[in-house]
């Protein structure tokens, strides 16, 4: 099993930045994709972006792209998302998520982190 606990998000005004962290325990497997996505209540959740175990595959939504940026540091079993320029719209739980599979799609992935509320004010 792979246990995901995400952390740094928070509230900020419209055009400012956050950064995600999500930190991997127990098993972690070589090979492994992780991503992260979002959902707000009465939605479904939604892909922003993903990142390669070798950390040079990236995919992000065309909603976030040249906005925020996924990373890792398999070292420290970790992967960020820094997110700047950041819009009411961003608004959303952001959830960290791990496959051996790879893709965009909510149930290709097997692990899921807790979840962590941003807040995006005008």
């Amino acid at each position: 099993q792979v246990q995901l606990v995400e952390s740094g998000g928070g509230l900020v005004q419209a055009g400012g930045s956050l950064k995600l962290s999500c930190e991997a325990s127990g098993r972690t497997f070589s090979r492994i994709t992780s991503a992260w996505f979002r959902q707000v209540p009465g939605k479904e959740r939604e892909f922003v972006a993903a990142v390669s175990w070798s950390g040079g595959g990236r995919t992000y939504a065309d909603s976030v792209k040249g906005r925020f940026t996924i990373s890792r540091d398999n070292a420290k079993n970790t992967v960020y998302l820094q997110m700047n320029s950041l819009k009411p719209e961003d608004t959303a739980v952001y959830y960290c998520a791990a496959t051996l599979t790879g893709g965009t799609i909510p149930r290709r992935y097997d692990y899921w982190g807790q979840g962590t509320q941003v807040t995006v004010s005008l």
